[in-house]
């Protein structure tokens, strides 16, 4: 695994940053069974959509974009004037977000952070609850993130799945560069109930344009200390999903 803070294998993946400065595909994830995924490259690259622009209205006050990708949903904030970060290991995706009107910084979520503690809205979108391939440090994570009370705003998988794999990025020769890199894909029940253990309230739950979306609410550490999950002593280092 990369040290906390660092870049994983695929962020110098060349289909990956290839895909997202020509804001085409094909690109896929590639398990090790063979199963390829598709990633939507072209509704990334795009502007925000009327399904994120609905999602963006509920977000409260400060917003971190968490693998913003080529950040279409930090510059529809910005535009709005809202106070946004977009972060991201990937540097092309970095790069693309600043061009179109947002602020972004090529860091890991499980490196240092401006404004720890006191965000007062997290997105995780685009499937990006799978980052590192382990939901529940990842909630861990945004907790510490949050300001107490603050909103998660994540994208689950349509199905009712909760899968962990290895992946590599995979571009139109369908060849991949890179190492492996830990992934999850976590449909709403599954991600309900880790985040129940973990210490969230439920705030809402909604589907639209086939696309599925959960809220969770932070709750203060003396509300969450019945159902909070133990903490663990060993650190979880993060990749980033290829937006």
């Amino acid at each position: 695994m990369s040290p906390a803070g660092a870049p994983p294998a695929w962020a110098a993946s060349d289909p990956y940053a290839a895909a997202l400065r020509s804001g085409r595909g094909p690109l896929f994830l590639r398990r090790a069974d063979g199963r390829l995924l598709p990633l939507e490259v072209e509704r990334w690259c795009a502007e925000a959509d009327a399904v994120d622009r609905a999602v963006l209205a509920r977000c409260e006050g400060a917003v971190l974009d968490v693998g913003c990708g080529p950040g279409r949903l930090v510059a529809e904030l910005a535009a709005q004037g809202r106070t946004v970060l977009g972060v991201d290991v990937c540097e092309a995706a970095v790069t693309r977000t600043v061009a179109v009107g947002g602020q972004a910084l090529r860091r890991s979520v499980f490196g240092p952070l401006p404004g720890e503690g006191r965000w007062e809205t997290v997105l995780l979108m685009d499937g990006n609850i799978g980052i590192g391939g382990d939901p529940p440090a990842l909630l861990r994570r945004m907790r510490r993130l949050l300001r107490p009370g603050g909103l998660l705003v994540a994208e689950t998988d349509p199905a009712d799945v909760d899968e962990r794999a290895e992946v590599r990025v995979v571009g139109h020769g369908r060849e991949a560069s890179g190492e492996p890199f830990p992934w999850a894909w976590t449909g709403a029940p599954a991600l309900l109930g880790t985040a129940e253990r973990a210490g969230w309230r439920t705030a809402a739950q909604w589907t639209a344009g086939g696309r599925c979306f959960v809220a969770l609410r932070a709750l203060s550490p003396r509300s969450a200390s019945s159902s909070a999950e133990p903490p663990k002593s060993t650190a979880v280092i993060s990749s980033q999903r290829p937006r």
